[in-house]
């Protein structure tokens, strides 16, 4: 039997419960997901798949991501609601994929672990996989191990197994639509200009998911923890000298204007800090950046495009204030500029949950 895979949270029960009931049964897996979107999210759940698909010893083939060709199956359905038809078309894609490569490997019969989510109508998924049975043959396994408990016993296993356990379905519509209802901001849509990973971002849980791999392989006894947190956003920064010229300038994480702009000039310095007569902003120079944390940048440009890390970036501010909750801007320069100034800067912090990784 192939089993199309969505994710490890919906599969590893699924797939547990079908070696239970099915001992004699061949399972193979077969993971075919161009819906999930950015392609980091799906690295990351193909990644605990295959942790998953290996615990349990069951072969895992991947499909072709071929997102585009997802994007133009379900033009004109971006706004319908989840379990719409946009999910009908999507499903009926997937299956029509999986049942192709059943008939290659030569299986007669396949079923999907999407049978076991929440988020899915199971009648929708049973009437996509019939269609494909009456067209290629491939009879299509229904299971409903949702019921009875089915649905607590798989969040039981989810936790057993440390398991990634996102919180959309996958496609960008839904997650738009997720996060408008919610009221939140969909960072998972954000990155860095210099690629810096960001906190609690898709990137991060990727390194995170990795590093858990490393050490199960080493037999390293771990946990995986949830912390709240204040997280950070820059959408866009700039720093003009008068209204015309632009100042190469980089804004630290956690710097924050709450009307997007300000202008004046800097009015005196104490111990390397410049300090503007406007929103509590803070100058310092590139100098001083790399004497205090160590490092070589040869202009304020490479900074801008190959930054540090979010940690050093705090770990600096921490050196310049006396309050770690300070949200004030500190903008690197190369030289501190002696005329008027123009700043330009939206950003958001929020309140978040991250992931932790954890030694024990």
């Amino acid at each position: 039997m192939l089993v199309h895979i969505c994710c490890s949270v919906d599969s590893h029960f699924f797939l547990e419960k079908l070696q239970l009931d099915y001992p004699d049964e061949k399972l193979t897996g077969f993971f075919y997901d161009p819906n999930i979107h950015p392609y980091s999210e799906y690295q990351l759940r193909l990644l605990d798949v295959r942790r998953s698909c290996k615990k349990l010893g069951i072969e895992l083939l991947e499909g072709e991501y071929d997102f585009e060709a997802w994007m133009q199956a379900v033009r004109g359905l971006e706004n319908e609601p989840e379990k719409g038809k946009r999910c009908e078309v999507c499903f009926d894609k997937r299956f029509d994929v999986s049942a192709r490569k059943a008939l290659e490997l030569g299986e007669k019969s396949v079923t999907t672990t999407l049978l076991v989510s929440p988020l899915k109508s199971q009648e929708q998924l049973k009437v996509s996989g019939d269609k494909f049975f009456k067209e290629h043959g491939v009879e299509f396994i229904f299971y409903d191990y949702r019921k009875d408990g089915g649905t607590q016993e798989q969040s039981r296993v989810t936790k057993e197994e440390q398991l990634y356990r996102q919180d959309y379905c996958g496609c960008i519509y839904g997650l738009t639509m997720q996060r408008y209802q919610q009221d939140r901001l969909m960072d998972e849509m954000f990155s860095h200009i210099s690629n810096q990973i960001q906190p609690s971002s898709i990137e991060e849980r990727l390194e995170m998911y990795e590093r858990r791999n490393e050490l199960e392989e080493k037999g390293i006894a771990y946990k995986i923890i949830r912390e709240k947190f204040l997280n950070y956003r820059q959408f866009s920064f700039k720093l003009y000298a008068g209204k015309d010229e632009i100042i190469d300038a980089y804004a630290l994480f956690y710097s924050n204007l709450p009307r997007k702009k300000a202008n004046g000039n800097i009015e005196f310095n104490s111990k390397n800090i410049y300090y503007f007569n406007r929103e509590e902003i803070k100058f310092v120079t590139l100098e001083f950046f790399n004497s205090t944390c160590n490092l070589n940048y040869k202009n304020t440009k490479e900074l801008i495009f190959s930054p540090p890390s979010v940690t050093e970036e705090i770990k600096f501010r921490d050196t310049l204030l006396s309050l770690s909750y300070d949200l004030s801007p500190i903008i690197i320069v190369d030289e501190i500029p002696k005329t008027k100034l123009f700043i330009e800067l939206d950003a958001k912090t929020y309140e978040d949950v991250r992931e932790k990784l954890i030694i024990i």
